[in-house]
């Protein structure tokens, strides 16, 4: 099939939604599909087989998107449109595929131009508001109900990320038309030796301390001053904290929240890295966390986390546990005392990798890349009405 694409992200960058859109296409394009991509100027070109990438002009000279809603992304969304529009008078498609706030306009073209539509629904567009603190306005949060309700009406198929997103959809009287596919496959990266990964724990752990690891951005919502207060808790243990991600702006802010809390020898940063090399960090440490404080979508990092056999310390809120219990976790309450306990257990409790060992198990189970790929044949059979075997 002939797929026009729209996603309105810096594709790609190493963030959330353009890491789910990477695996998209990856998987679409390997089912021999064809995608072309309309998405915004600002981001790394990726390679594969049967994409095309379309690239809006830098009219407005914003060379930077944040994460979440922005005023910034209104212009862009416009040029997107406008591309969108030029491009399905030249070429002939079967599909349009929308992510995220692309799908309103995304819905509205497969209608007059008479194409079947999939709506990839990462996130609730009016609970992005309050997520991010975008806006409290009540007329501009009915507007987005509005436009998600129009959307999930409109469309053929809709790929939800998590359990949340699947009962939203079906509380709305969409559940038929939707498929949960969680973003659970990684990028492949080199096999690293135990040489390296010892040179590699060198240099945050030169006294053979413990690490525990968070990995992704630093947005509020994250609970990075929780986990802060957690390591100042833990100052006096044989302990170090190594944060990953991240640009220079947000490093530097909590640098000075480390200083603050007098923990600076026992907290390192990295800054960002390249996606193939988390898996290096990720076998640095003894202990993986999530201190998230809000949302409701399950974080991208899980399934790796899961995938790791290392303990994983949570929060024990509902952006994990629709997926975590303390079967396969430490969950605790989103305070530092809470934190730094669930810490040490993972770290000092044999009992915690009894329970990694048994996360593992589960993820190589069911976070697979054939069952990821079962899904997508799957959304485009629900959205295209085609027959397993023509896709």
């Amino acid at each position: 099939m002939k797929i026009l694409m729209l996603a309105p992200e810096p594709f790609f960058q190493p963030r959330g939604t353009p890491i789910s859109i990477f695996f998209r296409i990856k998987v679409l394009s390997n089912l021999g599909h064809e995608i072309d991509l309309i998405t915004y100027h600002i981001g790394e070109n990726k390679k594969f087989e049967n994409l095309k990438i379309l690239r809006i002009p830098n009219l407005f000279f914003i060379n930077k998107i944040k994460i979440g809603p922005s005023s910034a992304k209104i212009p862009l969304d416009f040029l997107l449109i406008l591309k969108a529009v030029w491009q399905l008078t030249q070429k002939k498609y079967d599909m349009i595929f929308s992510h995220e706030e692309a799908a309103l306009f995304g819905v509205t073209l497969a209608k007059i131009w008479r194409l079947p539509h999939i709506y990839d629904m990462h996130s609730s567009l009016p609970q992005q508001l309050e997520n991010f603190n975008f806006s409290r306005s009540k007329p501009l949060k009915k507007i987005f109900m509005w436009m998600e309700k129009y959307i999930l009406k409109n469309s053929n198929a809709i790929i939800v990320i998590c359990l949340d997103l699947l009962k939203k959809v079906r509380a709305e009287g969409f559940g038929k038309k939707s498929i949960l596919l969680e973003n659970f496959i990684d990028f492949e990266h080199p096999k690293y030796s135990q040489y390296e990964i010892k040179k590699k724990r060198q240099e945050y752990a030169s006294e053979e301390e413990k690490i525990v690891l968070y990995a992704g951005n630093f947005q509020p919502y994250q609970g990075i001053y929780l986990l802060l207060k957690a390591a100042a808790k833990l100052r006096d243990e044989s302990v170090v904290f190594l944060l990953v991600g991240e640009n220079k702006t947000a490093v530097e802010r909590m640098k000075k929240k480390a200083e603050e809390l007098n923990i600076s020898g026992k907290v390192h940063f990295t800054g960002q890295v390249p996606p193939f090399v988390m898996p290096l960090f990720i076998s640095l440490a003894d202990v993986l966390v999530s201190p998230r404080l809000s949302g409701t979508n399950t974080p991208l990092k899980i399934y790796s986390f899961l995938k790791s056999g290392k303990p994983l310390v949570a929060t024990n809120l509902w952006t994990h546990t629709q997926i975590l219990s303390n079967k396969i976790s430490i969950l605790v309450n989103p305070d530092p005392e809470s934190m730094a306990e669930g810490i040490s257990f993972a770290l000092f409790n044999e009992k915690a990798k009894e329970r990694a060992y048994t996360a593992k198990k589960m993820a190589e189970r069911n976070y697979t890349y054939s069952k990821y790929r079962g899904k997508i044949i799957t959304t485009i059979e629900t959205a295209s009405g085609l027959e397993k075997s023509c896709v």
